[in-house]
């Protein structure tokens, strides 16, 4: 990419359909409307789960519906391997991949280890192809327990093979992270619930401490539908400034809303999320100037599909005089969702990623409940799919 200067005058237009699905046949088009159309049915989403489960249970041959279409919208393929096509695709209108290996609700110790290999194995695939792999990825509860994470949190006293465990879970994410700064090849570390949260800030904030001396190779990921999470960054920043590393810092509204809010009346404590989205909204955004400020110590990655956040981003980069393809700020969004603002951006010579979640059918099933549920509870979101896919039809049909 050229060395592109933001320009104030050029609006960006998420609304250019046409540069939204350009990548999508005819075919793929009416698929990913029927798809998103059923999506919308909140009835049917909440059915879902227990539905698959009970097809799978009872040998019902409904995998290759399954990966014909809610899988084939929102990941990859089931292998690295798998994901090839896709990747280069993306590649072709200058999205960057992040190889997102998606298992999740392991408990065995060997399993950890397996999924860190995995990881690992996303790594070295983008050291050598890092133009379709700008970053990898890793969720910390694939390579860790939940229940000794929520136990380490509450300051518990560990059992002698409790403390065993956690050291082998902290020396598991040190290796991916090292095995990242040995590659040269920026990983990112997902979010989890509020009541691991903490323990897991403390571990990847050692991470940037040791790998993020002369670059920024990890990204802690900061969930700001927590009203705590701008003076978190601050106090961060400070941390940083006085022990010389690099913030890697993604910024992501939230995953787990309504499982907090529920914790929280249930436990007695104050929720700590948001009151209302208009607060949230403001948190992500006060986040985004507040890394903007302090791009000497910060690089960003913005994972988010609300159009407003993106523009106020692209627009804080024209003010500053920041290159669009500045390597210190990257654009973030999922897989099969939000298409007219990751091709627009990147068609105007933004730095673009997509998370590319892979992993067996079955294993990622988690993954793909949480899309349908996200895309029916987020407001508007499957509307505003189906809104932008009919627009393209029609401009289709008139061409």
């Amino acid at each position: 990419m050229s060395n592109t200067t933001s320009s104030p005058g050029k609006a960006l237009d998420f609304q250019n359909t046409e540069v939204a699905f350009k990548y999508m046949t005819d075919k793929e088009l009416k698929i990913s409307y029927m798809l998103f159309k059923a999506i919308g049915m909140n009835w049917l989403v909440k059915l879902g789960p227990g539905l698959v489960k009970f097809s799978f249970d009872i040998g019902l041959p409904i995998k290759g519906l399954i990966k014909a279409t809610v899988f084939r919208q929102f990941c990859g393929g089931e292998s690295m391997n798998e994901c090839e096509w896709k990747m280069k695709q993306l590649h072709s209108y200058d999205v960057g991949s992040i190889l997102d290996y998606s298992i999740e609700g392991k408990t065995k110790q060997e399993e950890f280890d397996e999924t860190a290999d995995e990881v690992i194995r996303t790594i070295h695939k983008s050291k050598n192809e890092r133009s379709l792999i700008p970053f990898c990825v890793f969720k910390p509860t694939g390579l860790a327990r939940l229940e000794l994470l929520t136990k380490v949190e509450a300051k518990e006293k560990l059992t002698d093979a409790e403390q065993t465990e956690y050291d082998r879970t902290v020396a598991r994410i040190e290796n991916v992270c090292r095995t990242a700064y040995e590659n040269n090849v920026r990983i990112f570390i997902d979010a989890e619930q509020t009541w691991i949260q903490g323990t897991l800030d403390e571990i990847i904030t050692q991470m940037m401490m040791k790998f993020n001396k002369e670059k920024c190779i990890v990204y802690n990921t900061l969930q700001m539908y927590r009203h705590d999470r701008v003076d978190y960054l601050k106090k961060l920043y400070e941390h940083a400034v006085a022990n010389n590393y690099i913030i890697g810092q993604k910024l992501v509204r939230g995953a787990y809303m309504e499982k907090e809010r529920e914790r929280a009346e249930q436990m007695g404590y104050q929720s700590p999320i948001c009151a209302t989205k208009e607060a949230s909204d403001k948190s992500y955004d006060d986040g985004l100037r507040f890394c903007m400020e302090h791009l000497d110590r910060i690089n960003i990655c913005a994972g988010t599909h609300n159009e407003e956040s993106c523009y106020l981003l692209a627009q804080l980069m024209a003010e500053k005089g920041i290159a669009k393809n500045d390597e210190r700020i990257f654009f973030s969004q999922l897989l099969g969702m939000s298409d007219h603002i990751s091709f627009n951006l990147a068609h105007d010579k933004y730095n673009v990623v997509k998370y590319l979640p892979y992993g067996p059918i079955k294993a990622v099933l988690p993954y793909l409940f949480r899309r349908a549920q996200e895309n029916t509870s987020a407001k508007g979101q499957a509307g505003r799919e189906l809104r932008l896919i009919s627009k393209e039809v029609a401009r289709r049909k008139g061409a």
